[in-house]
């Protein structure tokens, strides 16, 4: 899997994590399995909601750390834009 900016969500409109990975399942697959302590355990943050492929690194973290900066409604609405039913894409690659 490519590198890739994304979102992650406990629930539907729940707590959100954005973060970045250079192999999107091995790190969703992290969050989920709670094998690294953080946030996302922590908080139970277990759903990949949303996510974008970039071909680099700066442009990855670029946009990851312009993500961070917006405020939660702004995230919401990526989010929905895309996936108006908070499904886990995770799912859809491992299915």
């Amino acid at each position: 899997m490519p590198r890739a900016v994304y979102i992650m969500a406990s629930d539907r409109y729940g707590t959100l994590y954005v973060g970045y990975a250079n192999d999107l399942l091995k790190r969703v697959w992290e969050h989920k399995t709670k094998v690294v302590a953080g946030f996302t355990r922590k908080h139970q943050v277990d759903k990949l909601v949303w996510f974008e492929v970039h071909e680099s690194v700066i442009a990855e973290r670029t946009r990851e750390r312009q993500i961070k900066k917006w405020n939660r409604d702004w995230k919401v609405n990526l989010i929905q834009s895309t996936n108006p039913e908070w499904k886990d894409l995770y799912l859809d690659f491992t299915a």
